[in-house]
Formats: structure tokens, C-alpha cells, sequence
């Protein structure tokens, strides 16, 4: 004991001596910047100096390989003399132009190597390079790989073959190999006839060569004579379509052999002075006819011409023609409604001048009966019959659909919260786990007397007892009596989107609008339909997967619809999120006319899309209405089983989807003006196929009105910085609870879901847009109406005097239908919205039609059709 005394004695007078202070005049040693391998493998500037590498040594190469062709002859037997020692011998003289080395490399690659096929070593080494310089794969490596070796084994064994016993390696070493030994096995006819086949298969695989004999063309039938004023049926020869642009179908009588009988769109559209000549040749079983309801009616052979002349669109509603439908006039002027692979026309012969008594019924003779016709169903693919959907290969499994539970770690958590809640008191009946990708979820039994307030005040205990971050409890969990708490994993697994598109209740859905989003703790896939959210509104701090969300959502789009069937109208104030799907354009984009990019970038053309959009949507609810369908699925299951005609503007309604990446700039720049578009679609456009996802990183009141969220009963909170934010999104907190990297809640019938949102890298959505872009597609985008801003034609009078030239006709169908709307105008006179505008605007100048009300339509002022007769000679 007194010995420890004295040791504790001296420790504290040693303690009491000042110690010395540093000298100030004496430097320390710098520390070395430590270089991190992982680090400087990553840097940018690292990448490319290796590109410029590559470049340069596939310069290199085929300089080297390039002289070594002139120069074989004389450098071959120094390098065999010399082998590796030519090197470093500086007596010995080569006539490579790159010297030694590049003789010796070259001897290397064509005598010990492939021949000339060593050249295609210079274009792996070139596509190497431009892709680590650029910093984006400009070429497809994989696939130029596989080519690659593909051509070094055929091309040197194919040269080795053919050049026998020449002195020059054509084949390399390793093509005379495998032409000995393959010649050995199935002698030099099988090896002929083995690279023969080798390289035909090789050309089909890659151009999909077609083998097929042309066909043998039908004899024209020459042309039936009728009765004076009567049209002739008769059949043009085979005319074989053009491969680039989708076949044209002409509406009427298909015959499965490509005949098609152009008919009347109805009684009242049939012309009394044409008549149908019956024949009996050529026969067409009745079983082998299909009816394909008319885009437009006969027209009389001046207005045809007019439509020529003055008309900048073909006047037929047709989804893809290279060209305007042409009109030729031989002696006897034909109309020609298209062009498809045997093609029938009526020959439109002057009628035959002859008095006819005014009390004589001009429609005598009963009108073509069109019996033995079934309806053959529309199918809106078809323009695009070709097209294929993305196969899952494009991509990449980050993750296992197995998830690793840590035995050790789930009994850590239990024995804490156990403990900790008796610290408080409380005691638990039961408690079990549930593994989820990224958090587990912890079920407790509280014992009977203990309120459920308590357990959710320990939050921030139990929070501190495991010593984790993003502790939320859940008391009670909905439609179960125990209280949840959720505890993120120490290893956290990946949600791969590849996955979850391939289940099988993503790939069996029967979804309008099927999105695989994530899943959640249980690790059961949440695949939700868009077409019934019907909206969905994202929010989430800056880097806590907004923008992989969002690519998830279209993704998951593009792999279960066809372009016919949906549209997107992409929105990026950022302009470098939504770029990638520039490339789909021709196939799911929609934008205004005129413009040149589909993504939308600048603010007031934001605004022109928005109210475009409303338009749209007027649009087809008046389609709706006129077809007594309540919904964008019965009015398409209507079209397609065609009982709704086009000429009275149906058409078949793809679904629209808009997306808005950050909403909040939107609002800081232009406010009101794309508020109200916004609440506008969302209060109405579900009905008529158009749905809304919005995104932002700014959940504020002012950002997310109540008259938005209202309508936005789906919503997806990643993590945010407060509890306010959450109640913004959410209208409850929890979302700043989050881990973040795409944990998310979601609100969706009435439930919040925690989920771990599904990983799409952006090479996996670059890879699948260039897929879809390299197919053929529409000759342009999905246009939306025209819009016209209000404001901007303020202030502009009308001359009555430079009136339109439908002026009167355009009067006539407003005071017939008793409707002062622009979209009336639009779908009637088929017109654009800008002309249409400019004409409610002259009628309205004429008194014919009252001022702008706004959403709602003009007041007609005239009631009568003799009250704008009397108006229109007025204004002569």
C-alpha cells in the first residue's frame, strides 16, 4: 500500500511540472496528401488521359500495321534473327516507319497473331478511347467485343484459307491453325463450305436478309363500262409498299388477299350521281370481307381539287403517311384514297347532261347494300406492327430479391427495445420481426393497461438505444393490435427495377397504367395503376431520389405500353433530368405544334403545354359526350369495335401522361399562370386518360396549394429536412424520419406505406430510349392542340373586310349547334387552334357570338338560321 501511495505521489508532482512549450521558430514536417487508389481510378481527368491513350495506340497500330504491309519482307527475318533483343539492339536497321518496336509488334500481331484481322485490334482501341474522352458510352462495347471476335477468328481463318501457301500472313498463325485442323477433320471442300455457311449465317443474323422471290404480279382487269354518270370499279396492279413508312389502310371492303372497296361513309354521305357496278369477277367470298368504317366521304371532284391546291395537310385523318394523298386526273378524273398492295379506286366519269323533272326523286334505285360485311375490331398497333418492347436484359440486377437476415443483429435490436421499454416501465407480451430491403420492421404486444402514447413518446429513446437513424414507430400499425417499429438495417439491400419487372404480378397485370414503384418491408413489390392514383404528387429533399423515381415510373411505362396507346408530356425546368428520352420522341412524346424539342425547358412554353393540355381535355370530354361513354376506356372500347365514325372527329384516345420534374421553379417563375392549368387537369382530366406526377424538393404551402393537393390524393415523400415538410406532403410527419437513397412513404388509398423505391441507373434508361429510338416511329410526335395566349390577341381588331373564307360556313355551324366554342369549330371544320380562334373572334366582331368567357362557352346571339342570313348579306 505505501508503495502505491508513493507511485501516485511522484505521477502527481511530475503532473505539476510546467511543461515545455513548442518552439514556434521550428517548422513541422508537412504531411503528405495521402492519394486514395479508389479515388484517382474514379477522377474524371484520369479517364481521359486514358482515352487519349487508347487513341493514340490505335493510331499507333495502324501506322505500325499499315507499314508493316510494304515492309514485311525486309524487317521479318531480323526480327526472327533478333526476337525480343531487336529492342535494345541500335545496330540493327528496320524499314517499319515506327522503327523497331513497330516492327516488332507487327510480326508479333500478323505473323504470330491474326493476320489482317489484327487491324480490328485498332478500332477496339479507338472505340475505347472516344468513350473514355466523351465520358458516356458513344459506342456499345459489349457488342463491338462480340463482333470483335467474332471477325479475328472468321477473317483469319477465311484469309489463311484462301491465300494457301503464300509468304505473307494473311491469317496469322492463328488462322492457319485452325485451317489445318479444320481441314484435317472435314477436308478442304467442308472447309469451304463450313466458312461459307459461317459468314452467310453471320450476314442474316446481323441484316436479317429476306430470301423472299418477288411475287408474281395479278393481270390488271381492265375496266368495267357503267351506265352514263356511274363510277368504274377496277383493280390497279400490285404496288409494293414502301418499307420505311407504315402500311396505309383505306377504309371500306377488305379483302384478306389486299383488295380493298372504298364505301360511303353512310346513306346520307352517298353522292345519288354515282352508281355501283356489280360484277361478277373477280368473286370475293363473303366469309373473306371485312368492313373498315370510311375515313372521309366521296367528295365531288371540285372540292377534292380545292383541298389540293389550298389544304397544307392531307384532308384524310390518317395516323402516318409519307405524303398528302394524291389526286390524279387522267381524261377522266380519279380520286385516289391511297395506296396498298392491291388497291381499288372509283373512276369518276362527268355526269351526262339530261333534264330531270324538279318533282323527280334524284335518289332513285335502292343505295349498295352491304351485306355479308362482319366488323373486323380496330387495333391501333397496327401503325406500328413492328414495334418491340424492351426486353428485361437491358437491365441490371443490382440486387438479389433474397434478403440477408442478420440472426445477430435482429437479436440486438429485440434485447434494446425490450430494455429500454422496461427502463420506462413498460412491459410486452410479444415481439416479432419483419426484414424489409432496407429497414425492419419490429411488431410489439404491449401488455394489457399500457397506452399506446407512451410507447410513441420513447421515440427518440429507443432511437438513441440502438444507436440508429430514422427510428419511426407506428402505433398501432392499421388493421393489426401491435405497434410497429421500423429500424433501419446496418446492410442494406438494393430494390433492382429488373426485378420487379419481371414478376409476376407486374408482367400479369391488367393495369391501364401499371408503375412498379418498390417494395415494401415485408418485401412484397408494390405495383400500383396510375390510370386509378389518378395523379401522383413526389417530394423530397435534393439527392434523396426524386429523379430515379420518376425514370422508375416511366420505365415501368415504356416496358408494358405501346406508343399507339400512351403519350408522355415531359417538363424540365433543370433541363438535364428528362433529357434521355429525347430519343423516343417519335414514339411516346407529345408537344406543341411548331416546336422543335419535346422537352420542355422554357417557362412560357410551360405555359402554352399546360393550357394546350386543358384544351385537349375539353376536346375529349366533348368526344365523351357525343359517344355517351363516361370514361377514357368505354370510349376506346367503343372505337375499336367500330361504333363510332371518324368523321365526326373520333379517333382513338391514347392516355397522356404529364410529367413536371420540379415543380417549385414552375410556381417561383410563373404562379398563377401554371397553377390554375394544373388544378384544372387535375379536378378533370382523369376521366379522359390525362394524369399528372409532380415533383419537387420544396414542399411548402405556398409551393403545394390546397387546391393542388386536393386532387392529388396519391403521394410519394422521400426524406425531408422537417416535420412541417411532411405534413405539407403527407398532411402527417414521418417523412423526416427517412434514411434517404430512395426511402420513401407512400400515401395511396388511404394507407401509408413505407417503401425502398426501385434503382434504375441512367445508363439501364439510356440503353432502353435507344432501343426504342432505333425502331421506326411516326413521322413526328404526338401533337397537342395549338394554343394561342388570350393576352396577346387583346387589342387586335378585325377587319370584317379580310374576314376568313369559312367565315359563313363557320357562323352557320355555331348558330346550327347553338355552342359558341373554339373546339366545336376545331372538330367540325377540322381546323387548327389558331385559325378557329381567329374565326370566334371575327364572329365575334359580327355580332354572332358574344365575348370570351373565359373556360365556359361564347353566348350565341343569333338563334336562327333566316336571323344570320339576313346578317350575312348585311355584311356584302
Amino acid at each position: 500500500m505505501a508503495g502505491n501511495k508513493l507511485k501516485t505521489e511522484k505521477k502527481k508532482a511530475e503532473s505539476k511540472k510546467p511543461q515545455a512549450k513548442p518552439d514556434p521558430d521550428v517548422l513541422k514536417p508537412d504531411k503528405e496528401p495521402e492519394v486514395k487508389v479508389k479515388e484517382l481510378v474514379k477522377d474524371e481527368r484520369t479517364h481521359k488521359v486514358l482515352g487519349v491513350s487508347m487513341l493514340l495506340l490505335s493510331l499507333y497500330c495502324f501506322i505500325a500495321f499499315t507499314s508493316y504491309l510494304f515492309s514485311w519482307e525486309e524487317d521479318q527475318d531480323k526480327v526472327f534473327r533478333y526476337s525480343a533483343r531487336i529492342l535494345f539492339s541500335d545496330d540493327v536497321e528496320v524499314d517499319n516507319l515506327l522503327g523497331r518496336l513497330g516492327a516488332f509488334v507487327s510480326h508479333w500481331f500478323f505473323y504470330k497473331g491474326f493476320g489482317l484481322a489484327s487491324y480490328l485490334f485498332c478500332y477496339f482501341f479507338f472505340i475505347l478511347g472516344v468513350n473514355y474522352i466523351v465520358g458516356r458510352r458513344v459506342f456499345r462495347i459489349w457488342r463491338n467485343v462480340k463482333y470483335i471476335l467474332f471477325g479475328l477468328i472468321f477473317i483469319s481463318t477465311a484469309f489463311a484459307f484462301i491465300s494457301g501457301k503464300s509468304a505473307f500472313p494473311w491469317g496469322g498463325a492463328v488462322g492457319t491453325a485452325i485451317t489445318k485442323w479444320t481441314s484435317g477433320f472435314v477436308g478442304k471442300a467442308g472447309m469451304g463450305l463450313l466458312l461459307l455457311v459461317t459468314g452467310l449465317s453471320w450476314l442474316i443474323w446481323k441484316f436479317n436478309i429476306d430470301f423472299k422471290l418477288p411475287e408474281k404480279k395479278q393481270p390488271a382487269i381492265k375496266p368495267v363500262k357503267a351506265d352514263e354518270g356511274g363510277p368504274v370499279l377496277h383493280i390497279d396492279e400490285e404496288v409494293e409498299p414502301k418499307e420505311d413508312t407504315a402500311p396505309f389502310r383505306p377504309n371500306g371492303l377488305k379483302h384478306e388477299s389486299g383488295v380493298t372497296v372504298i364505301q360511303p361513309a353512310s346513306e346520307e354521305d352517298f353522292d345519288p350521281g354515282l352508281q355501283l357496278v356489280e360484277r361478277e369477277e373477280p368473286s370475293i367470298p363473303a366469309s373473306h370481307i371485312t368492313y373498315i368504317p370510311p375515313i372521309a366521304p366521296p367528295l365531288p371532284e371540285e372540292s377534292l381539287l380545292e383541298l389540293v391546291e389550298e389544304e397544307d395537310e392531307p384532308p384524310f385523318d390518317m395516323t402516318e403517311v409519307t405524303k398528302p394523298a394524291e389526286l390524279e386526273i387522267p381524261e377522266q378524273p380519279v380520286a385516289r384514297r391511297g395506296k396498298t398492295p392491291t388497291e381499288v379506286t372509283f373512276e369518276i366519269k362527268p355526269p351526262v347532261e339530261e333534264t330531270v323533272a324538279e318533282d323527280e326523286d334524284v335518289h332513285q334505285g335502292p343505295l349498295p347494300v352491304r351485306e355479308h360485311v362482319t366488323a373486323d375490331p380496330y387495333e391501333p398497333t397496327l401503325d406500328l406492327r413492328d414495334y418491340q418492347y424492351p426486353a428485361l436484359e437491358m437491365l441490371e440486377n443490382h440486387g438479389s430479391d433474397k434478403i440477408v437476415q442478420d440472426a445477430s443483429e435482429l437479436e440486438k435490436n429485440k434485447n434494446q427495445i425490450i430494455d429500454t421499454l422496461k427502463n420506462y416501465d413498460i412491459q410486452i407480451q410479444k415481439i416479432s420481426a419483419t426484414v424489409g430491403p432496407t429497414v425492419t420492421l419490429y411488431e410489439i404486444v404491449p401488455a394489457a393497461g399500457v397506452r399506446i402514447s407512451r410507447i410513441k413518446n420513447l421515440e427518440d429513446d429507443i432511437a438513441l438505444s440502438l444507436s440508429a437513424l430514422g427510428i419511426r414507430i407506428i402505433a398501432p400499425i392499421p388493421g393489426k393490435g401491435t405497434i410497429g417499429i421500423e429500424v433501419p438495417n446496418v446492410k442494406k439491400s438494393i430494390v433492382s427495377l429488373r426485378n420487379m419487372l419481371a414478376s409476376e404480378k407486374f408482367m400479369n397485370s391488367n393495369m391501364d397504367l401499371p408503375v412498379a414503384i418498390g417494395k415494401k418491408i415485408d418485401n412484397e413489390n408494390f405495383i400500383a395503376d396510375l390510370a386509378k392514383m389518378p395523379h401522383l404528387l413526389m417530394a423530397g429533399a435534393t439527392g434523396q431520389g426524386k429523379s430515379v423515381g420518376i425514370n422508375t415510373l416511366l420505365v415501368s411505362l415504356l416496358y408494358k405500353k405501346h406508343p399507339s396507346q400512351l403519350k408522355f408530356v415531359l417538363v424540365d425546368p433543370k433541363k438535364v433530368e428528362l433529357s434521355l428520352y429525347k430519343l423516343i420522341e417519335k414514339h411516346f412524346l407529345a408537344k406543341l405544334p411548331g416546336e422543335e424539342d419535346a422537352i420542355i425547358t422554357d417557362t412560357k412554353k410551360v405555359i402554352h403545354t399546360l393550357n394546350a393540355l386543358c384544351i385537349e381535355m375539353d376536346v375529349r370530354y366533348d368526344l365523351l359526350k357525343e359517344a355517351a361513354t363516361r370514361n377514357i376506356r368505354e370510349y376506346n372500347a367503343k372505337f375499336t369495335a367500330r361504333k363510332l365514325n371518324p368523321l365526326k372527329g373520333h379517333r382513338f384516345l391514347p392516355f397522356i401522361v404529364l410529367v413536371v420534374d420540379e415543380f417549385a421553379d414552375l410556381i417561383m417563375t410563373a404562379g398563377k399562370e401554371v397553377e390554375m392549368p394544373i388544378a384544372r387537369l387535375a379536378q378533370l382530366a382523369r376521366a379522359v386518360g390525362i394524369h399528372l406526377i409532380i415533383a419537387t424538393q420544396r414542399p411548402s404551402v405556398n409551393i403545394i396549394t390546397g387546391t393542388i393537393k386536393a386532387n392529388f390524393p396519391a403521394r410519394i415523400a422521400f426524406k425531408v429536412s422537417s416535420k412541417v415538410d411532411s405534413r405539407t406532403i403527407l398532411d402527417i410527419g414521418g417523412a423526416e424520419q427517412l434514411i434517404g437513397q430512395g426511402d420513401m412513404l407512400i400515401s395511396y388509398n388511404g394507407e401509408l406505406v413505407r417503401l425502398q423505391c426501385a434503382f434504375v441507373d441512367t445508363p439501364e434508361v439510356e440503353k432502353v430510349a435507344e432501343f426504342i429510338g432505333e425502331q421506326r416511329g411516326y413521322p413526328e410526335a404526338f401533337l397537342l392542340p395549338e394554343y394561342v395566349d388570350e393576352k396577346e390577341m387583346d387589342g387586335k381588331d378585325f377587319s370584317l373586310a379580310d374576314r376568313d373564307p369559312l367565315f359563313e360556313e363557320a357562323a352557320r355551324v355555331i348558330v346550327q349547334n347553338q355552342q359558341g366554342s373554339t373546339s366545336l369549330l376545331q372538330r367540325r371544320m377540322k381546323l387548327g387552334y389558331n385559325r378557329a380562334g381567329r374565326l370566334m373572334d371575327q364572329l365575334e366582331s359580327a355580332g354572332i357570338v358574344g365575348p370570351n368567357l373565359g373556360s365556359k362557352a361564347r353566348e350565341v346571339n343569333v338563334k336562327t338560321e333566316a336571323d344570320l342570313e339576313e346578317i350575312l348579306n348585311d355584311l356584302l
